[in-house]
């Protein structure tokens, strides 16, 4: 069906075909006013012909008409005269006519001109006639300036990209928000007046400015910033846009993004793309990929792929890969390879082999090497490797490296030192950062410290059940009961009981007993004597007697006295004399004796 006529035209716009075919037309008819007034000898259509021949790669053609302008005196001839010898590869001619050009004015011919003395490593008549350009307004010229500026360390490169990004050159925008993002403007307050943008921010407008004229390595960055800041959408469709213009980081980011939102299959096929394009840092992820799903010799050759590119964390993963597998002997090739390019963690790995293998004085120095470069792992390892050797002073000081850079396990260990010496705020803050990142003992260490600080300041004694403890040392020891600490099970079993609460206790004592702790078996053997159930509690006793507890070696004594079993009896006094403490020996001892007079009667 057809709309009514309304006497307006309702053509379809022209295709690329005849757009171009238009222009064609329309440059045939310029290039043909421009000759005939050429041949009446007006120089500025000289000059116009010669500079369209030019562009159309003519260079015999413009050639004449340039020369015949030039000499007239028009400046902008000149300078494409000096554009066309360049061209022709005869550059010093070339840069004989931009420095008339430019004499006369000509922005480009200086832009021009400037490129011409820094190629040939004239870098002051460089700068001169770059400045020249720029001053005069010329974009390219504002750009050439600024990057030479920048490459001499000119904290005045920053003025003169801000100034060609403001005309749109897209990687002077790029290289601004470089410089704004890595804080090199020595005259920037740190904190904005009214209406001045942060330093994100502005970086941010100038990356947008770059990626949307198309600059890839500006999108990339871009999507880094937004996906930094949470942005993961938007981040994705810049990255995206980078990717599909060929950005291998681009392609290898946005397969991350893919992956933590669970479309493996995509990911994959990003962080191949960007393999193929040589990032190893993609083709890493895509072993990684195939690792996690079982697919190990994929797996390998992509880890491989990695390392063809230069990524020497492809050696790394194959030495991980290889010890996965049990080949430890080919795992310490890859973890050497990769730890003789300076990787640190695969020196740390090589350090853990050589002294599982018993060569300590082998591994010592690639633990020193790693922990140099900065493995906090490595600094800690190094701790263990000196307090096995007695060196307690070397240990404490690797291990307060490690600490400070968040160790856990080496802040405990800090923590462990400082309080043996007394130095209880200290080792507070250390107990903390060990809890904080999850360290059971850490966190009933801590809960202790606060405990006994509370009992000081209320002049009664620790918690044991007759004092109850105050609310951050509770929240610690329960949430190092729950890591399955067995000394804070029992301590938490302990709160309960002294609440009544006899089925928590007794599950919190269950708890450690079952892991081993003898006070815990001890514990739970008295709250199911209190309840009625003694034959129950005599196993639990003597589980605890067996693991060396002298008090539950006592009461199964006691047990077996009652019931008459007298040589049972003897032994278990035997026992709890043997293993203390002193008021139960003592105890144990007299009631031996009378089970001796007993027995001998």
């Amino acid at each position: 069906m057809h709309a009514p006529d309304d006497g307006r035209e309702s053509e379809l716009p022209m295709d690329a075909m005849e757009a171009a075919e238009a222009a064609e037309a329309s440059d045939a008819v310029t290039e043909t006013g421009h000759r005939r007034a050429a041949e009446a000898g007006d120089t500025a259509a000289m000059s116009a012909l010669g500079a369209l021949l030019l562009r159309r790669g003519d260079l015999d053609g413009a050639e004449p008409y340039l020369r015949s302008a030039t000499a007239a005196g028009d400046r902008a001839a000149a300078n494409n005269l000096g554009v066309l010898l360049h061209q022709r590869g005869y550059a010093d001619e070339a840069a004989g006519w931009w420095r008339i050009a430019a004499v006369a004015g000509s922005a480009a011919a200086a832009h021009a001109l400037g490129r011409h003395h820094r190629e040939r490593g004239d870098e002051p008549a460089a700068e001169y006639w770059l400045r020249q350009s720029a001053e005069s307004g010329h974009c390219l010229g504002a750009y050439a300036l600024a990057d030479l500026l920048e490459h001499r360390g000119d904290i005045g490169a920053e003025r003169w990209f801000r100034a060609a990004a403001e005309r749109g050159h897209r990687e002077a925008a790029y290289r601004l928000a470089r410089l704004i993002e890595d804080g090199r403007e020595t005259d920037r307050r740190a904190v904005p007046a009214y209406g001045e943008l942060t330093q994100e921010a502005e970086a941010e407008q100038w990356y947008r400015q770059a990626a949307a004229r198309g600059h890839r390595r500006a999108a990339l960055q871009l999507g880094t910033l937004l996906e930094d800041r949470g942005d993961v959408q938007e981040a994705g469709r810049w990255y995206l846009s980078a990717a599909k213009d060929g950005e291998a980081r681009a392609a290898c980011a946005l397969g991350f993004l893919l992956r933590d939102a669970g479309d493996e299959e995509s990911a994959a096929e990003w962080w191949r793309r960007a393999a193929q394009d040589g990032d190893g840092n993609a083709a890493n992820a895509l072993g990684a990929l195939h690792a996690d799903r079982g697919e190990l010799q994929t797996a390998e050759r992509w880890y491989r792929v990695a390392l063809d590119a230069g990524d020497v964390n492809g050696a790394y993963n194959i030495g991980l890969l290889c010890a996965e597998q049990g080949r430890a002997g080919r795992g310490e090739q890859w973890y050497r390879r990769a730890a003789y390019a300076g990787h640190r963690e695969a020196a740390n790995a090589l350090a853990i082999l050589l002294l599982q293998r018993g060569d300590a004085s082998g591994a010592e120095p690639w633990f020193s090497k790693a922990a140099e470069a900065g493995s906090v792992d490595a600094a800690f390892n190094l701790g263990i490797l000196f307090a096995g050797r007695g060196e307690e002073r070397m240990a404490h000081a690797w291990y307060e490296r490690a600490a400070a850079a968040g160790h856990t396990e080496a802040a405990l260990q800090v923590a462990i030192v400082q309080l043996r010496e007394g130095e209880e705020q200290a080792a507070e803050r250390n107990l903390r950062c060990a809890a904080g990142g999850g360290s059971p003992e850490a966190a009933f260490r801590l809960a202790d410290l606060l405990d006994r600080r509370s009992a000081e300041a209320s002049d009664a004694g620790p918690a044991d059940g007759g004092r109850t403890p105050d609310d951050e040392s509770t929240e610690w020891y329960e949430r190092a009961a729950r890591q399955g600490h067995r000394r804070a099970q029992v301590r938490v079993g302990m709160f309960a009981a002294a609440r009544g609460d006899v089925v928590e206790a007794a599950t919190w004592y269950r708890a450690a007993a079952e892991a081993g702790s003898r006070n815990g078996a001890f514990n739970l053997g008295l709250l199911l004597a209190r309840e009625g159930s003694l034959p129950e509690a005599a196993l639990w006793w003597q589980r605890a007697a067996e693991g060396g507890h002298g008090r539950a070696a006592l009461r199964l004594a006691l047990l077996a006295a009652r019931r008459g079993a007298l040589a049972e009896a003897q032994g278990w006094c035997a026992r709890a004399v043997e293993l203390g403490p002193p008021e139960v020996a003592e105890r144990a001892a007299r009631l031996l004796t009378a089970l001796q007079e007993e027995l001998s009667a």
